[in-house]
């Protein structure tokens, strides 16, 4: 992708797959690929001890990757709790932390036959470790954003990118990073004005799609965000785009 073109993507935390509501309309969104864009899916894994169900899940998650990119979300409290309790004590050396999960989730991904290619940490949380179990599944990672969410509280451990870079990791292997530009109301207020980002990258929440206004305004901006940027996908991306930036992932963090 290098040259004078410059890009947009677009990806969906779908936090909710097995409510019927909620999947009906990701799954029509992502059928029609509005104004031509491919949604990633990046898919919270069943959690077992709430209750999840195991079958549809995958059925689901095998749907969205026939519609588009597939991704990897973890949610490190569960279903309604996206970031690490902050108070929890983990064992160095063992598998019990946010990395362990990572990977427990990564390697029960792809023995049910899913080639997720995509993650982004719940609630926008990262370290050095879930850095690593990322690198080691072979994922690129869009936890980062460009901007400062507003909930976070100061400190509070994040990536903050401006714009697509390879991460320097620790044991000396290189991420992908692809960090999210715009919510669907930044992109709403950025149109008027001229789009600096390189990469705008649009994150949305498969919950959003149950707000009719919510909705609309996010097929209105994909539509004028078309005629400004080329509409193309985040594997797309990971094939062909060539960041311009490497940088040590402890100058990455927020």
């Amino acid at each position: 992708m290098a040259g004078e073109k410059r890009y947009a993507v677009v990806s969906c935390h779908v936090e909710r797959p097995l409510d019927d509501r909620v999947w009906t309309r990701f799954e029509a969104l992502a059928a029609a690929r509005p104004a031509g864009f491919r949604i990633a899916a990046l898919m919270r894994p069943p959690d077992a001890d709430a209750g999840e169900e195991e079958p549809l899940w995958l059925e689901r998650a095998r749907r969205a990757a026939e519609l588009g990119p597939l991704g990897h979300h973890t949610h490190w409290g569960g279903p309604g709790q996206a970031r690490p309790d902050p108070g929890a004590r983990h064992v160095p050396g063992t598998e019990d932390g946010p990395a362990g999960r990572v990977r427990r989730e990564g390697t029960w991904l792809r023995e049910a036959g899913l080639q997720p290619t995509l993650f982004c940490g719940g609630g926008w949380y990262s370290d050095e470790g879930v850095a690593e179990a990322v690198a080691e599944l072979g994922y690129a990672d869009c936890t980062a954003t460009s901007f400062r969410p507003p909930y976070l509280a100061d400190g509070a451990p994040r990536l903050h990118l401006e714009g697509p870079a390879l991460l320097e990791l620790p044991s000396g292997r290189r991420l992908l990073a692809l960090p999210s530009t715009h919510s669907i109301g930044m992109l709403v207020r950025a149109l008027p004005r001229r789009l600096e980002e390189p990469l705008v990258h649009v994150y949305f929440h498969d919950t959003d799609l149950l707000d009719r206004r919510r909705a609309l305004a996010l097929r209105a901006a994909l539509a004028a965000l078309a005629l400004r940027r080329t509409p193309t996908d985040l594997d797309s991306v990971q094939r062909d785009f060539r960041p311009a930036k490497t940088t040590m992932f402890a100058a990455s963090r927020g």
